[in-house]
């Protein structure tokens, strides 16, 4: 196999976190005009891809794992987006916070573990019934 197991799951995670960011951040772009709906249709698009991409990593990665990484890093990541590009100014509380978040985020991903999958060649042994 070309890729890993785990390196296609962190791929998928990658890509929901960043689609993550994209449709939340596209909710500040939508206009209020006569298109209605329509005008939701990207953001829906890129969040449905999110959950697509989240659904794909947890078949690998641990569902709690990969759910805190996509939303504490998605979290930070549209602050940022939001401070850089959308004029929006955050307080020391909030920054503390952020900051907090990250350091849980990483306590997380360092305990992490990925043991070895039993090989499906090797049969496992029958549990005897006695009675």
């Amino acid at each position: 196999m070309l890729i890993s197991r785990m390196l296609l799951a962190r791929m998928f995670l990658t890509g929901a976190i960043l689609t993550e960011v994209a449709g939340t951040s596209s909710m500040t772009l939508i206009a209020d005009n006569s298109a209605g709906w329509l005008n939701y249709l990207p953001m829906w698009v890129l969040i449905a891809l999110s959950y697509l991409m989240l659904a794909k990593a947890a078949k690998t990665i641990s569902i709690g794992i990969a759910f805190a990484l996509w939303e504490g890093l998605g979290i930070a990541l549209i602050t940022l987006v939001s401070v850089l590009f959308l004029d929006y100014s955050i307080s020391t509380q909030e920054l503390f916070g952020l900051a907090l978040a990250i350091v849980g985020i990483v306590m997380v991903t360092l305990g992490e573990t990925h043991d070895e999958p039993t090989p499906a060649s090797r049969p496992m042994k029958e549990a005897v019934c006695t009675r």
